[in-house]
């Protein structure tokens, strides 16, 4: 060609915007990966720098170019690659990786302009020179150069460089060249001549390899063809984004998917091997490979090989270790066990030793001498409470083999200390249930029990009481702030000041005692319910005063202003042990549900008792409670609410001991400068 051409790509505009997005290092990967097809031995990734920071990125390699008369073509038809029609290179009998024609695009994932400067031999193996040039603007669209004599002294190669960066990219980051690292880890194994380098480092897999092993699985098999499969895992020394790659049979990853198994302990990569990926790749369905059917087993009986391995690499480290506190002579046990419970004595040592090892990075840094006095106080501890071990180690060993086998699934999805704290949040939840119903109703302690700095704050830390729906509490606050909080939930703009308070119908400024809200999962996202919660005390009955007290904050709410046209729904709750008859008469009515004082537009009023309460919330955990075969009984269940709330409930470990709230702590007591409470529902 003598003269610029421009060749349209035949690819949907949409595809071809998809490829030009994606991670910097799996861009750069598939612009080495062209060069490695092209049997180039040396790529090189630089950076070129300027005033305002990262100028350019250039991939280049020294392998033998794109011919000049297939430049049109190659760039023309994606998915139409030489290499879809063989599976080794030219020259040098390499495996191909590249069969769709891709990578070209995905550089595009890093900058606005890619340019490919191209020195190849054509047809008479003269050496030619030219430029390609596709912008992400018009992404269909490539630009070919005139080709020209390539200078004296060229030799051939791809200079691939990448401007107009959509940010500075960190390549300097350990995460790219850790990437970098798993990619071409089974490929530079196989091919030793090849180097890559990242911004002047060579990027060597076998230098941060711990331990690299291979499996057989059985044979993927489909319309009578029979697809052999391996499973190769590798230990790094470095951190990593764990990934299970998908490959050829040749090593050669084509895609990755999270490998979601449990070990903790190991940084690793995994790589299933077998030409039946590549079939599922040929036929375009390898983005979805975890739906096939077949893969899908060789998937499943590539993880449970990948869990065998780390429970025997576990085995291994932990027998490692003590053997090398042996030698060092800081292993605080001396010679053999003499009886089968010093054997076992010794194996929990060891396993939570090990654990505390590789918890506590700056362990093994430690002299000697540290290192004897930590384990001869992990020793001691391990000992002073040998019932807990004994508990833990029965409970676990004389469970049915069916229970032990669910332990077992379920501890591949989750770990168990995520089981025990689930186990442990339900238990501790119908302890404070218990409790709580204790001092509410109890005659002689519900006289003591402060509404607003007891009850108050316990119920602010605890909003799930009123349904798990509630994950925001503002404690004890005016109208006034719950507008505040309201306006800026909303992301109401800032020309939405509130600069008045809100008042009752009687003028007064009203204090309500807790304010939770949730977000609607409807189509708006700005939908909200909103719940403001009335405390008394448990020795006050809901009457007329109370009642009223509670609807004069509603309507505040409903006649203001500033709430009127918001997409929210409000519920006004007073809540106290019992009512006496004329709050009775007020919420029996024909045409409202019981309980409910008012309802109009988006506001409902209701009167509530703390017995309708905690049942509504034992009835949510009466199937975990049922599972557990847990129950709390009273005097645990105060001693559990003394201790968790031993700050609130200051007074002494006697609740009863509690004095006489103060007459200033009164619904219409002045705002207070307390902190807002926000709290996470669990």
């Amino acid at each position: 060609m003598s003269e610029e051409t421009v060749v349209t790509l035949n690819v949907q505009e949409d595809f071809a915007e998809k490829l030009a997005s994606g991670r910097p290092a799996q861009a750069i990967a598939e612009l080495i990966w062209n060069g490695l097809d092209a049997e180039a031995t040396r790529i090189t990734v630089s950076a070129e720098d300027g005033e305002l920071g990262l100028q350019a990125i250039v991939v280049e390699d020294n392998g033998h170019g794109i011919p000049p008369a297939d430049a049109p073509k190659l760039f023309e038809n994606l998915g139409g690659s030489w290499k879809k029609v063989t599976r080794l290179s030219k020259n040098a009998n390499r495996h191909l990786h590249g069969k769709e024609g891709r990578g070209r695009l995905r550089a595009l994932a890093l900058g606005r302009v890619a340019e490919w400067f191209v020195t190849a031999k054509d047809e008479s193996g003269s050496l030619k020179t030219f430029k390609i040039t596709i912008i992400r603007d018009n992404v269909k669209s490539a630009r070919i150069s005139a080709i020209v004599d390539a200078p004296q002294g060229a030799h051939t190669g791809v200079r691939v460089r990448l401007s107009e960066l959509d940010k500075d990219w960190r390549l300097s980051s350990g995460g790219v060249a850790q990437e970098l690292a798993e990619l071409y880890a089974l490929y530079m194994t196989e091919y030793r001549d090849v180097s890559i380098s990242l911004l002047g480092d060579a990027i060597d897999p076998a230098s941060v390899i711990h331990l690299k092993r291979q499996f057989a699985l059985p044979s993927i098999n489909r319309d009578g063809q029979s697809y052999p499969a391996t499973i190769e895992v590798i230990e790094w020394k470095s951190p990593t984004e764990r990934m299970l790659y998908l490959c050829d049979a040749s090593g050669l990853p084509l895609h990755r998917i999270p490998p979601k198994i449990h070990a903790p302990a190991f940084e690793f990569s995994a790589y299933l091997k077998s030409e039946y990926v590549s079939l599922l790749n040929q036929e375009g369905k390898l983005d979805v490979a975890e739906m096939d059917e077949e893969l899908s087993k060789a998937l499943e009986e590539g993880k449970e090989q990948l869990r065998t391995h780390f429970k025997e690499r576990v085995l291994e480290d932990t027998r490692s270790r003590v053997e090398r506190w042996k030698a060092e002579s800081i292993y605080p046990y001396a010679g053999e066990p003499d009886s089968a419970v010093q054997r076992v004595e010794r194996q929990v040592f060891d396993i939570v030793a090990i654990n505390v090892a590789s918890a506590i990075p700056e362990f093994e840094a430690l002299d000697s001498r540290n290192k004897r006095f930590q384990l001869r106080m992990l020793k001691q501890a391990i000992e002073s409470s040998p019932e807990d071990v004994q508990l833990i180690l029965t409970e676990v060993l004389e469970l049915p083999k069916q229970k032990q086998e669910d332990l077992a699934k379920l501890l591949r999805k989750t770990s168990l200390s995520a089981v025990i704290s689930s186990a442990k949040m339900v238990a501790d939840r119908l302890e404070f249930l218990r409790g709580l119903e204790t001092m509410l109703f109890d005659t002689d302690l519900k006289k003591h029990f402060k509404e607003r700095t007891q009850l108050h704050r316990i119920l602010a830390e605890n909003t799930w009481l009123f349904g798990e729906e509630f994950a925001l509490t503002l404690s004890d606050k005016s109208l006034t702030e719950v507008l505040r909080k309201h306006l800026k939930l909303k992301g109401a703009s800032t020309d939405s000041v509130v600069d008045a308070p809100v008042k009752r119908l009687d003028g007064s400024t009203g204090i309500v005692d807790l304010f939770l809200t949730r977000r609607i999962p409807t189509a708006r996202a700005d939908e909200l319910d909103y719940l403001v919660v009335e405390l008394k005390r448990p020795s006050v009955k809901i009457g007329q005063d109370e009642t009223s007290q509670i609807k004069s904050y509603a309507f505040a709410v409903r006649n203001d202003e500033r709430f009127r046209a918001l997409k929210v729904r409000w519920e006004f709750w007073v809540v106290s042990d019992d009512l006496d008859d004329y709050a009775r008469e007020e919420i029996t009515s024909s045409d409202r549900p019981y309980g409910m004082l008012d309802r109009k537009d988006n506001t409902e009023i209701w009167v509530k008792t703390w017995s309708q309460i905690l049942n509504d919330s034992k009835a949510r955990l009466q199937l975990f409670q049922k599972e557990l075969n847990y129950n709390a009984d009273r005097d645990d269940s105060l001693s559990f609410l003394q201790k968790t709330y031993a700050k609130i409930l200051s007074e002494g470990n006697n609740p009863s001991a509690l004095p006489e709230e103060d007459a200033s702590e009164t619904s219409e007591a002045p705002d207070v400068t307390e902190e807002e409470i926000v709290r996470t529902a669990s």
